[in-house]
């Protein structure tokens, strides 16, 4: 798919780390972008920064996302890619030590619940509201393309650590989606991939660098090659080469550097 200058995006979680990243690196290839956050003061400072709108979007609200997907519409005009970094979760193991009780206690059906509704559902609703608004669009090209959709997932769909029993589970029925959803959606010219970010230098992960500068030299070390965190503008590369490539589809990629979690 060409990225035409003046081509609508929607990146959500835009206002930071992976999601800042690839709205500007779609912006920087032309593209009008909305960025969907819940961080007003950042989100419109990014977004006026590189050209685009903001829009105040929680995931886990169905009607916040259909407003914010119509407010970005009448601004930039239907979107054609759609990355979906945005999520929100807890922690916890499933069964863990009481400290206080001194015993055992499980990790609660509405902390799996949250987390279910902040990962999986929120990529589900993103993706159906989007390709929605694609397959009433134009097609692109000879190939009948209208647009492309990118989740994000973890490599802890795949190496999840203790502690991670709902985000682990969750990310992998992200990439779970993946195939389904670009078989319902192949002949309306829409395609489906997602990406596994290893361990990248997001905020979160930076904070980390002052706190604890131990801890971050032996993450940056625990990398096989090259030996550091992620940087965000590899992941948004890689967004932009998954909207580029139009024979990219049903496709979950590992992006981490060779890294392969550990227990813990």
């Amino acid at each position: 798919m060409k990225l035409e200058q003046g081509m609508a995006a929607v990146v959500t979680g835009g206002a930071s780390g992976l999601g800042r990243a690839s709205a500007k690196a779609l912006a920087d290839a032309g593209l009008k972008v909305a960025i969907f956050d819940i961080n007003d003061e950042a989100g419109e400072e990014h977004a006026a920064a590189i050209g685009g709108t903001f829009h105040h979007v929680n995931i886990m609200d169905e009607q916040s996302v259909q407003d914010g997907f119509d407010a970005a519409r009448a601004a930039n005009g239907q979107e054609r890619v759609t990355v979906h970094c945005a999520m929100a979760s807890k922690r916890g193991k499933t069964i863990g030590f009481d400290k206080e009780t001194g015993g055992y206690k499980r990790l609660s059906t509405e902390d799996y619940a949250f987390g279910a509704e902040g990962i999986l559902v929120a990529s589900y609703r993103i993706a159906s509201i989007s390709a929605l608004g694609m397959a009433n669009a134009e097609p692109l090209n000879d190939d009948g393309e209208r647009g492309s959709i990118t989740l994000t997932a973890s490599v802890a769909a795949q190496d999840g650590q203790i502690g991670q029993v709902i985000y682990g589970s969750c990310k992998a029925g992200v990439n779970g989606l993946v195939l389904p959803m670009a078989r319902d959606l192949m002949d309306l010219g829409i395609r489906v991939n997602s990406v596994m970010p290893g361990i990248f230098a997001t905020p979160l992960m930076l904070g980390m660098k002052d706190r604890n500068p131990a801890m971050w030299a032996q993450l940056n070390a625990s990398v096989p090659f090259p030996k550091r965190l992620g940087e965000p503008e590899e992941f948004a590369s890689l967004i932009l080469e998954i909207a580029r490539n139009s024979y990219i589809n049903g496709h979950q990629f590992r992006l981490d550097g060779a890294i392969r979690m550990p227990p813990k």
